[in-house]
């Protein structure tokens, strides 16, 4: 089986550190590259720092443009912990609370606190999710 291609931004370097480089990329939504964008006004765009660990940073210069990249597996872990495990939690904690003949307002402000203790828990343990999800970068 053919390994699949990683996601690639290109983006510009804004700062480096020691063995750390900042680098800026524009994050498009599929509108941003449709040709009727100007007339809907409903294209989106922002602006995302990503932090890149690499012996060569000495390599690079502030305003150079370059490639960042990560595994596909890897973008797939972050969309998991980030989207679908915060909503499979608040769903459960729903259907349990109604089930436990809780009024929906109650279920409700449950579900929501789980989902906020979920993401408090996940930024505690963010060093070591870290580790896990690794960027690249190349020279454009």
């Amino acid at each position: 089986m053919a390994k699949q291609k990683p996601i690639e931004h290109v983006g510009v370097v804004e700062a480096i550190e020691d063995d750390k480089i900042l680098v800026k990329i524009v994050a498009e939504s599929a509108c941003a590259s449709c040709a009727a964008r100007s007339a809907c006004g409903m294209s989106e765009s922002t602006d995302k720092q990503i932090e890149v660990h690499t012996r060569e940073a000495a390599s690079y210069a502030v305003g150079e443009r370059c490639v960042v990249s990560v595994e596909r597996a890897a973008g797939l872990k972050a969309v998991v912990l980030a989207y679908c495990m915060p909503l499979l939690v608040m769903l459960v904690v729903l259907v349990a609370c109604s089930a436990a003949g809780l009024s929906d307002g109650v279920a409700a402000v449950a579900a929501l606190g789980v989902v906020a203790a979920y993401y408090f828990v996940v930024r505690l343990l963010r060093s070591k999710i870290e580790t896990n999800i690794i960027f690249k970068i190349k020279k454009q």
